[in-house]
């Protein structure tokens, strides 16, 4: 078999971009053809920068009426966060930022469940592995960067097979778009690789098993932190977290990074702190940044960071107001998740039951 070329992915960032536009397009026409996998890994609680970047769409796109997949990829926590003893508690904290940012498992066709609970997705782990090399994995790009931001010094196997368990993740349930940034077209390269490969191999003179996914690749762009220098975390001490009250969110904005001119514009390239801020205001009001800047004008940061904390607490009100709804019912949390994992066990054991038959090994 062909070696994957990593670096054609990267240059084939335009062509990924096309794709994704006539996709979005489609959808509005055909949105039962598509069905989406996404997903978050449960390493601790979610901030601004995943609600602007991924929760609004997710909402958007199961308000739209396309069947979409939720991952809680439990498992793949312990591949570089020694975090396990939070993962029960940061699942459930997971699943009520979905809620309360508007999805709705009970009125949608959308399914919330945690990856450990979904034995048949794993059982592809062992198929999908035998499709690809020791030399693809390591040389995955996007596993190379995690693992240089993670600071690991010993990397277990887990860590260079986790874009063949991304694979069984999407492959399992036939999803064939996952919203996705640039940073991670390599990991879906290998899944459409995985998905090629064992049609070609498996399925001749058959239909194919698997389609090929295509990424929807995020409008939002990288929302940084507020130190203005780096990507929004929570391990950076940067973020502002959806859990929090409005005098929480109010502290940590004071503490935001501008620069020394007084006169507030948006110049992303010369004043990338003061872009940030104005670009996040943008998020939650509507406004372009530009015009932002232009009504603060002298107003200074004071101002600046005066009108990012009234926009945020307002845009994040009725979210933090349900969160509470939710946080105060354990037992319908617990439901979500049970009911998703028996969903998405049901979807499991049909794809397994085609790979089987398949591969000759029915009995």
């Amino acid at each position: 078999m062909s070696e994957i070329q990593y670096t054609d992915i990267n240059k084939s960032f335009e062509a990924a971009l096309e794709r994704s536009k006539k996709i979005e397009a489609d959808i509005k026409v055909n949105p039962k053809k598509y069905r989406v996998l996404t997903g978050d890994r449960p390493t601790g609680r979610l901030h601004i920068g995943h609600y602007f970047g991924s929760l609004q769409n997710r909402v958007k796109l199961a308000e739209m009426g396309i069947p979409t997949m939720i991952l809680i990829a439990d498992y793949q926590v312990l591949t570089d966060h020694d975090a396990w003893d939070q993962i029960s508690q940061n699942t459930k904290q997971l699943v009520i930022d979905y809620l309360a940012a508007g999805i709705n498992p009970e009125k949608q066709d959308v399914i919330i469940y945690p990856h450990s609970y979904v034995p048949e997705c794993n059982q592809l782990m062992i198929p999908f592995l035998t499709l690809v090399s020791n030399a693809e994995l390591s040389r995955n790009p996007t596993v190379k960067e995690e693992i240089e931001s993670a600071g690991l010094k010993n990397v277990n196997a887990g860590m260079y097979t986790y874009p063949v368990h991304q694979a069984c993740d999407i492959l399992f349930c036939k999803g064939n778009i996952v919203p996705v940034g640039k940073d991670q077209l390599p990991h879906l390269e290998m899944t459409r690789t995985i998905a090629s490969r064992f049609n070609n191999k498996f399925c001749q003179g058959k239909d194919p098993v698997f389609p090929e996914p295509q990424a929807l690749l995020a409008k939002t762009p990288m929302i940084l932190g507020l130190d203005g220098g780096q990507k929004m975390s929570k391990s950076r001490n940067n973020a502002v977290m959806l859990c929090w009250d409005e005098d929480e969110t109010a502290k940590a904005i004071k503490k935001a990074k501008t620069d020394a001119d007084r006169n507030i514009t948006y110049d992303p390239v010369n004043r990338p702190e003061v872009a940030n801020l104005l670009m996040l205001i943008s998020l939650c009001t509507g406004e372009e940044p530009a015009d932002i800047a232009a009504r603060i004008g002298e107003g200074g940061g004071g101002m600046l960071k005066n009108t990012l904390t009234e926009a945020l607490n307002e845009k994040l009100r009725p979210l933090r107001t349900e969160r509470k709804r939710l946080e105060a019912d354990p037992a319908y949390i617990q439901k979500v998740l049970l009911d998703g994992a028996a969903k998405a066990r049901e979807i499991g054991v049909k794809t397994l039951d085609e790979v089987r038959e398949v591969m000759n090994m029915k009995i």
